[in-house]
């Protein structure tokens, strides 16, 4: 289990270490297609430490919370998906992504337990901020391609942040949910960095 658990942090490590520090939603470079829309989430910081969290959070509270936090959360970035795509407007956005990634984090440095339906409704309203960001620069042409690939990518960014908060449940003896309450107060202090610089 700690060899597994290991590889998984080195993975992690790896894939957080190849995101730039700039914002996920530039609207600069290429869009288009399957594999610009699976590499484009690990571009962004906020999208990464967002999306890891979601995973270590929904691995915290465990049960129905394990699958329904992150599939909610990528139902509703699709919705904001579309809602950027039709040119619609989402006032604040940069600050309700930094907001995301504060408040994740802080819910995983914290092991804040909120009841599933709640934590649910925030990762469905934070989903909706980045959704948005990135369906607003998304082409016409390949939306849809590139649509399944970011789609993926957030997936696999989940499944990393709760392969790692039940590797860290497995080793709770061993400090191991320490380190990930640690990890979550970086990622917090990171959002902070993105929320003044969203100004």
């Amino acid at each position: 289990m700690t060899f597994l658990v290991a590889r998984i942090a080195a993975a992690a490590a790896a894939l957080i270490a190849s995101s730039g520090t700039a914002l996920a939603h530039t609207g600069a470079g290429a869009n288009s297609g399957f594999a610009h829309g699976l590499v484009h989430p690990i571009g962004g910081l906020d999208h990464v430490l967002a999306m890891v969290a979601v995973g270590l959070y929904a691995a915290l509270l465990g049960g129905r919370a394990l699958w329904l936090v992150p599939a909610t959360f990528v139902g509703a970035m699709a919705v904001g998906g579309a809602l950027g795509m039709a040119s619609l407007a989402l006032p604040h956005g940069e600050i309700g992504i930094a907001l995301s990634v504060i408040a994740l984090g802080l819910a995983v440095a914290l092991r804040f337990s909120l009841p599933v339906l709640i934590a649910t409704a925030l990762a469905g309203l934070f989903a909706i901020f980045h959704g948005h960001a990135h369906g607003a620069e998304m082409p016409d042409a390949s939306g849809l391609t590139y649509a399944a690939g970011f789609m993926l990518a957030t997936m696999l960014l989940h499944g990393v942040g709760i392969a790692l908060g039940l590797g860290a449940r497995g080793l709770s003896e061993r400090g191991g949910w320490r380190a990930v309450q640690a990890a979550g107060g970086a990622m917090a202090l990171a959002g902070v960095a993105i929320l003044l610089r969203a100004f």
